[in-house]
């Protein structure tokens, strides 16, 4: 349920640096905030806590404006990423080096740790609305490796943003708006994911993509989701994956050389990877080593533990034990996919065993 972080009005909008950052002064971060005197004064700012970063709603009838100085910078070195989206007026950004402007449907990424001005001013109709996301820099920058210190601004009417972008939004609008039948886990996991999806745009646009994959880019991207679709069967062949994509096993064996691989070596490195995920993220009261065996596509238990132990060292039953005990549940929840791409490194050197 979201909370009201502040609400100013011609009462009391000259106590807004007071009351900007919340009850406990927690929200944000130091700088100086104040509402422009107007004849209709009316600011809300609502918050939704999400672990260590907030959904706020922020509406207004004025224009507000937000300057953060060197000085407060040497008073309050929080490191606190903002990622705006425009939802009605625009957002002004400017610094040293330069000024942008984010209108709405677009997004604007700003970071706390250089010198900055923000304006948020109102339409023509006397309002401003916008959807901003407080996070941590140390958690954005698992997701974007882009300086933000100049301000991240991108704009969501292109065809190759505005979907992705559109997507986070209304992802980050139904946590906002959740009346607590959402448990946190599952907020964490859609808030998380809109920032992935923000982070694609911003590679999208970085890597400067072709719109056109070329025909063998297109059949291998078919192949492979064939072999993922088809990996628990143990009769999956080349035979099978040919007929499957409508090609031949010669052409087949050309697309995968584009991978860098052999058929054998990719169906084998995600059997034995995506066990060894499985074995690490479950009970074995859940589910047993045979299970995940079949589960995979071996067609004994006994062949999959050989095979298991000639890669990493340990049998299946031994390594769930210290995985387990190692690792304690909190760390298995949040090691799953590094398990994953760990094991595809370690099982492309060992690939030839496999054979």
């Amino acid at each position: 349920m979201a909370e009201t972080l502040f609400a100013l009005d011609r009462r009391n909008f000259r106590d807004c640096q007071q009351v900007f950052r919340g009850d406990r002064q927690q929200e944000y971060y130091r700088g100086e905030f104040w509402v422009e005197d107007a004849p209709n004064v009316d600011v809300r700012s609502e918050r939704k806590a999400v672990g260590a970063m907030s959904i706020i709603r922020q509406r207004s009838a004025s224009n507000l404006f937000f300057r953060r100085s060197r000085r407060h910078i040497r008073e309050d070195a929080t490191d606190l990423s903002i990622i705006w989206f425009v939802r009605r007026g625009v957002l002004a950004f400017s610094n040293q080096f330069g000024g942008k402007v984010a209108r709405p449907g677009d997004l604007m990424v700003t970071r706390s740790m250089s010198p900055f001005l923000i304006e948020c001013r109102t339409d023509g109709d006397e309002v401003h609305e916008s959807l901003h996301v407080t996070v941590p820099t140390h958690v954005l920058r698992s997701h974007i490796g882009q300086d933000m210190d100049a301000g991240l601004h991108m704009t969501g009417g292109r065809p190759e943003l505005g979907p992705e972008l559109g997507m986070a939004e209304r992802m980050l609008s139904e946590v906002f708006s959740d009346d607590g039948r959402l448990g946190d886990p599952s907020a964490r996991l859609l808030v998380d994911t809109a920032i992935a999806l923000i982070a694609n745009a911003l590679r999208s646009l970085d890597e400067q993509r072709p719109c056109r994959q070329s025909i063998a880019d297109r059949r291998l991207e078919e192949v492979l989701r064939f072999i993922e679709v088809h990996l628990s069967d143990p009769q999956l062949s080349t035979a099978m994956v040919a007929r499957g994509c409508g090609i031949s096993p010669r052409y087949l064996s050309f697309l995968l050389r584009l991978r860098e691989t052999s058929f054998s070596e990719l169906v084998w490195d995600q059997r034995l990877a995506k066990a060894r995920d499985w074995l690490g993220r479950t009970d074995p009261r859940d589910i047993s080593i045979s299970e995940i065996a079949y589960g995979v596509g071996f067609k004994s238990p006994a062949h999959f533990s050989r095979m298991f132990k000639r890669v990493f060292g340990a049998n299946p039953r031994d390594y769930r034990g210290d995985y387990r005990g190692d690792c304690g549940a909190e760390l298995a929840v949040c090691d799953g996919q590094g398990a994953a791409d760990e094991a595809f490194v370690e099982l492309s050197s060992a690939s030839l065993l496999l054979q």
